[in-house]
């Protein structure tokens, strides 16, 4: 297999040409493109056959990023960024004015810091966010292999970094974190009693 390394860097100069990518993540395989290249972004919905209704989520490398994707970012929004990221949780944020409609059709956009090093690399050597959705068709089972990948999506995707076996599981926790209150979307790997707990912690630090 062709070292992690040199598959990162094909990776990062297939996005930048505005290819679309197929990786591992810390729960499944995702596919991602340059969030900002609208050709790209169309075909991640094409290749999934997604119903463009549904907006994509970004994957961002670190919190200094969010600024660019959202505002404004609340506090207990970035109570919860700090406690969770890098790691399971999506926040369904307000979306930055700058933000193109092709990203986020209505007024929120989902954004995750991955904990695995081959999305924070990909992202760091564009220098950008990425959409960060999973590697199949919609309505189809997730995929965790590479194997997978191409048995559902074939060659329809410009390159795969192979990482080996993703750890499946639950997808992120979804949080709608719009308002006063965090509300959870979908349940997933971060159980919503740590949710819970975190928000609990986040009040009692304003009292």
């Amino acid at each position: 297999m062709v070292a992690l390394q040199e598959q990162i860097e094909k990776g990062i100069k297939i996005l930048k040409a505005g290819g679309i990518v197929a990786f591992p993540t810390d729960t499944v395989y995702g596919l991602g493109a340059d969030a900002f290249n609208s050709k790209a972004v169309e075909r991640i919905y094409e290749v999934k056959k997604r119903p463009r209704y549904l907006p994509l989520p970004l994957l961002i490398d670190d919190m200094s990023q969010l600024g660019t994707v959202a505002a404004p970012v609340s506090q207990v929004a970035l109570f919860l960024a700090r406690h969770f990221w890098p790691g399971g949780l999506t926040l369904i944020l307000p979306k930055a004015a700058s933000l193109p409609t092709y990203l986020a059709n209505q007024s929120t956009i989902a954004v995750r810091v991955p904990a695995h090093l081959v999305p924070l690399a990909l992202i760091q050597g564009l220098g950008e966010p990425i959409i960060g959705t999973s590697a199949n068709i919609s309505g189809k089972a997730s995929t965790l292999t590479v194997d997978e990948v191409k048995q559902q999506l074939g060659d329809k995707v410009d390159f795969t970094i192979d990482g080996g076996r993703c750890p499946g599981g639950s997808e992120s926790t979804i949080v709608d974190v719009t308002g006063e209150m965090p509300v959870i979307l979908r349940q997933g790997i971060i159980p919503k009693h740590e949710i819970d707990r975190t928000y609990e912690k986040y009040r009692r630090s304003r009292e």
